[in-house]
């Protein structure tokens, strides 16, 4: 197993095989001889590089479940630890690591000392097998994949803008106000240019137009801190400077559109000592730092 998770890793027999000082040809017969007591294809394999099958990938997430556990005993039995031990890889977008996932890191290391954390802070979607995550926090929709998930909460969007940026354009006071304010933007793919509000007691999919665009929310919050727009930001992202009186929410009563967070988590029947011990310090935290807040009218 753990040859296959080496070679899973590096893509390569040669680049396994001199990590675990052996040749390549060991390393891929070795896998073959896995292949064939299975009796299914676990690699497909090319002169470029080596891809894991639906069969691989099952194998390979409930290997390292399976391994990390019976490291996890070994230490135990040895006396080396009494908490979980292992790396856990977190994958989350900027906003929501700096504001909610990061001030929560200080408590979870103090409580477990012994579990590593490699974090990957971006808002591009990717892959949590290509990129050997095992944890992922997503906003919106789930697609359909072997991935476990935990609901966090639904949490509303904003429009905000900074108070020196009103008191110069003025506050927009209906959905259709917007044509005539500068709407930040985000220039990833997958963003569109509208934001969905409430016009005449309908929902319509509002055009907006801005001269900058980002690539990740925490850009788009300094942008409007700055004054130089509106942006439509989700409510624990500007929970802080609301309070503060630093950005001001418009339009409140026409923004009526949130979105389902989740927790995502390799695993099926069982899941490393590690991951649930940070699932469970996680999810009750998060869930209340999402809560819905009453702010006061402006």
């Amino acid at each position: 197993m753990r040859v296959f998770l080496r070679v899973a890793s590096t893509g390569s027999f040669s680049a396994a095989g001199r990590a675990l000082n052996m040749t390549a040809s060991a390393t891929a017969k070795l896998i073959t001889r896995i292949e064939q007591r299975l009796g299914v294809r676990l690699m497909e394999r090319s002169t470029r590089r080596l891809r894991l099958t639906t069969e691989g990938e099952l194998y390979r997430e409930r290997a390292e479940a399976l391994l990390g556990d019976l490291d996890s005993l070994d230490a135990e039995v040895m006396g080396g630890a009494c908490s979980p031990t292992g790396l856990i890889r977190i994958n989350v977008s900027v906003p929501f690591g700096r504001h909610c996932l990061l001030p929560l890191l200080p408590e979870f290391r103090r409580t477990y000392p012994d579990i590593a954390l490699d974090l990957t802070l971006t808002d591009d979607v990717v892959d949590l097998y290509a990129a050997q995550a095992d944890i992922a926090f997503r906003a919106g929709a789930l697609s359909d994949s072997n991935l476990l998930a935990i609901k966090l909460g639904d949490v509303r969007r904003r429009i905000v803008a900074s108070p020196t940026y009103l008191d110069t354009y003025g506050t927009p006071q209906t959905a259709s106000d917007l044509e005539h304010h500068e709407c930040l933007g985000f220039n990833f793919r997958r963003a569109a240019a509208v934001w969905p509000l409430r016009s005449g007691g309908r929902l319509t999919d509002r055009e907006v137009h801005g001269m900058i665009a980002a690539n990740n929310g925490e850009t788009v919050r300094h942008l409007a801190l700055l004054g130089l727009g509106l942006a439509r930001l989700a409510d624990y992202h500007v929970r802080a400077d609301l309070a503060a009186g630093n950005l001001v929410a418009v339009l409140d009563a026409e923004v009526v559109d949130s979105e389902a967070f989740h927790i995502l988590y390799t695993g099926r029947e069982r899941t490393a000592r590690r991951l649930r011990a940070f699932l469970d310090f996680m999810t009750p935290r998060l869930k209340n730092l999402l809560a819905p807040v009453a702010y006061a009218k402006t």
